[in-house]
């Protein structure tokens, strides 16, 4: 059991090495936080816009130290226990790219379809049901997802840089100004995960009725199969749609991909026709991706927001390592030139 489950707001507090004024101050409840200009001392996190060529902007919403140490608190002693589904391979001790990419190898067609706005889509009210869920009273459950949520000042979303249709900014912009994930914030995966149980088991068992597997990668889902996925794949993604509505979140339509047997079939980057493997491609982005670290910085290539894009990197070199060491070998020759 998680010694952060306590019954009071003093106990979690403390728990949280905090007095319970500055611990109500990070939770933030009532959104004061988000009304002051760009330069106020109140702001619990630093904004920044990515762009994305003919796709609307990314934002990185880094917690600043005091609230990213009591959010690392909260993940190391409470959020790792939670449950996740089965199908959930991202972010979870155990699983990664390679064991949610390995359970589609040798399948007759490999279907992908990508969540859009993954974090600032899971508002504060899902949030909160996580930590009632894991026995925490109201008033608790409350603060702490007031730590783990965020709203956007108005100032940084009406900076919003060029990109995608009025439509899709417009929608971001609002799912940004209510409390949502950061995307940038330790607790947010793992939340997310929790948070899309139910989602999981829905397309799971949606995958099921037609002898299909589905796995979830954060925002990325796959499924695969034999001939009764292959020969309804439109219906299949219609219901795939209508599940993923039904649990307020949207498909990226322009990201929904169907690869038949006969053609390079990958899940996450991971060529799945025999066998799991890198692919060429993927292995030059990673290349490209370490030399821009280390020649601007690694901050600026970590566009997804992973909380430790440094393991997040390692990672990616050890799973190449596997399979073609020759070419791993040049990735951590780039790696080493990295200033961390």
């Amino acid at each position: 059991m998680s010694r952060l489950l306590v019954d009071t707001l003093p106990e979690l507090a403390r728990e949280l090495d905090l007095t319970v004024g500055r611990l109500l101050w990070l939770a933030d409840t009532r959104g004061w936080n988000r009304r002051p200009g760009p330069s106020s001392p109140l702001h619990h996190h630093r904004h920044e816009w990515v762009r994305r060529p003919g796709r609307t902007p990314r934002l990185l919403e880094k917690p600043m130290d005091v609230l990213r140490r009591t959010q690392r608190t909260i993940l190391d002693e409470l959020l790792t226990a939670l449950p996740v589904h089965d199908a959930a391979h991202g972010f979870v001790a155990g699983r990664s790219v390679v064991t949610g990419a390995a359970a589609h190898t040798g399948q007759q067609v490999v279907v992908s379809a990508d969540l859009t706005s993954f974090f600032a889509s899971v508002s504060a009210p899902t949030v909160y049901g996580v930590f009632r869920s894991a026995g925490f009273a109201e008033p608790l459950a409350h603060v702490l997802t007031g730590i783990c949520t965020h709203r956007v000042p108005p100032h940084v979303l009406t900076a919003m840089p060029d990109g995608g249709t009025p439509e899709e900014r417009t929608a971001l912009r609002q799912m940004l100004a209510a409390a949502h994930l950061p995307q940038g914030a330790p607790t947010s995966p793992a939340l997310a995960n929790t948070a899309l149980r139910h989602l999981d088991a829905r397309l799971a068992g949606w995958a099921a009725a037609v002898d299909a597997v589905y796995t979830r990668y954060a925002d990325d889902l796959t499924f695969s199969g034999g001939h009764r996925l292959a020969r309804r794949t439109d219906a299949f993604l219609r219901g795939v749609d209508r599940i993923v509505t039904e649990q307020g979140h949207r498909l990226n339509p322009r990201k929904t991909r169907v690869r038949r047997r006969g053609v390079r079939q990958t899940v996450t980057g991971v060529v799945v026709n025999e066998r799991t493997s890198p692919g060429r491609r993927e292995v030059d982005r990673l290349h490209a991706l370490l030399h821009n670290a280390a020649e601007h910085g690694p901050a600026s290539q970590n566009r997804a927001g992973h909380p430790d894009f440094r393991a997040h990197l390692l990672g990616r070199i050890g799973w190449v390592e596997q399979v073609h060491p020759g070419r791993a070998r040049r990735l951590r020759e780039e790696f080493t030139r990295i200033v961390w």
